[in-house]
């Protein structure tokens, strides 16, 4: 049954813009601020370090997670008991953050918030399958891409409240995010499933790491088309090394700098997000968006490898806020649309969620190489030619007719 848009349309909002808050934040400032105290010169390496064991805690916990929400009999409900649960772990992880003193702990901590937040991303998107009918996932999507957008851009405004690198950084960002998402659990209806279910053994776990692609293209082709476009919106990981390395800025001025990046950012994608999705339900149609949001996410970086001045910066910022707000728009609706079922809409959509998840820290951890074989040109241009092949790739998924 449909929940109710009044009600769903901000649950989802706040959920996501919790964890977002939470996740985004530590990738776009506060792990490169503490590591640049812990590493210094040596910052670099380690944020490529910390983001690829991320990512391998993040593609192995994801399909789990889904699974365990799918298989979940609580009196929160299968999807709320593991937004609550995960935006809890991940509040705490980021406490923790605090008191490190070594990489090794960043790592650590870095690993276990990715499984916190792999609890919630999958609980975000199964409610969206489990309660919202096909004809209006796209504005839904949307309005998950809105959130998306605005998360990390209010984490770096509580962050710049704080001195860089302190601890109230941190603080700030982990309690705010856990706010919202408590007044989403609040708000989402997610009754009680009492149908039986197998239990959850060591065959059906292994097997939760594998659908396949040759009876389901349709999921194969959108998980890549997810993993190549987000592989290149996943730059922006590296905008607090791009503004100390290239542009000369000092820690205590990235903050503001990424801020000011942020609104530019976060007003393009708004726009982009809330029309383009709208607009797709409106047309029946999805794959014009992507290669659109493929297409422009490709020119931003051409702009940001030759970028000298922050202007050109912005410049950059707001084409590929542009192409990120289009793609987030239709990407949630359009990976729905492909389940092979809903009754495991958890774990499928988990899978998928790795696609999106895993760039955000296997990116950094290859960057170092691009970085040393040419720059920050080097890293651009490539992450461009994947944002290419994603809106290639996307001629492959089916289209809503």
């Amino acid at each position: 049954m449909a929940a109710p848009t009044r009600r769903f349309g901000p649950a989802i909002m706040l959920s996501q813009l919790g964890v977002n808050m939470a996740v985004l934040t530590q990738l776009q400032l506060l792990l490169a601020l503490r590591l640049n105290t812990i590493a210094g010169s040596g910052a670099t390496s380690a944020f490529g370090v910390v983001t690829g064991f991320g990512a391998l805690c993040a593609t192995v916990s994801g399909p789990i997670v889904g699974r365990i929400s799918d298989r979940t009999r609580t009196r929160l409900g299968r999807r709320r008991t593991w937004m609550l649960t995960g935006s809890v772990a991940l509040a705490l992880a980021m406490a923790a953050m605090t008191v490190t003193t070594a990489v090794w702990q960043v790592v650590l901590l870095w690993c276990l918030a990715q499984a916190a937040a792999n609890f919630q991303y999958a609980a975000n998107n199964a409610i969206v399958a489990d309660q919202i009918p096909p004809q209006r996932r796209g504005g839904v999507s949307g309005l998950v891409g809105l959130a998306t957008a605005i998360g990390p851009i209010a984490g770096v405004v509580l962050a710049n409240a704080f001195p860089a690198g302190g601890s109230g950084q941190w603080l700030i960002v982990a309690v705010t995010s856990l706010v919202a998402t408590l007044a989403a659990v609040l708000l989402f209806r997610d009754p009680r499933d009492t149908s039986p279910k197998p239990p959850l053994d060591l065959r059906t776990v292994l097997t939760t790491f594998w659908f396949n692609p040759r009876r389901h293209p349709a999921l194969g082709w959108a998980w890549l088309v997810r993993f190549l476009i987000m592989c290149a919106y996943s730059a922006t990981s590296y905008n607090a090394f791009f503004l100390m390395q290239r542009l000369g800025f000092g820690a205590a001025e990235v903050g503001p700098v990424l801020l000011k990046a942020g609104l530019v950012s976060v007003g393009s994608i708004a726009v982009a997000s809330v029309v383009a999705g709208y607009l797709s339900d409106a047309v029946k149609r999805q794959r014009p968006f992507v290669i659109f949001a493929g297409v422009l996410g490709a020119l931003s970086l051409v702009l940001m490898a030759g970028a000298g001045s922050v202007a050109t910066l912005f410049a950059a910022v707001s084409l590929g806020g542009i192409g990120t707000g289009t793609f987030l728009a239709v990407d949630l609706a359009l990976c729905v649309r492909v389940l092979p079922d809903t009754e495991n809409a958890g774990r499928n959509l988990a899978i998928i969620t790795i696609a999106g998840t895993l760039p955000q820290s296997l990116v950094p951890f290859v960057a170092p190489v691009l970085l040393s074989a040419g720059g920050f040109p080097a890293l651009y241009l490539t992450l461009g030619v994947l944002a290419l092949l994603g809106a290639v790739a996307i001629l492959r998924v089916p289209e809503m007719r």
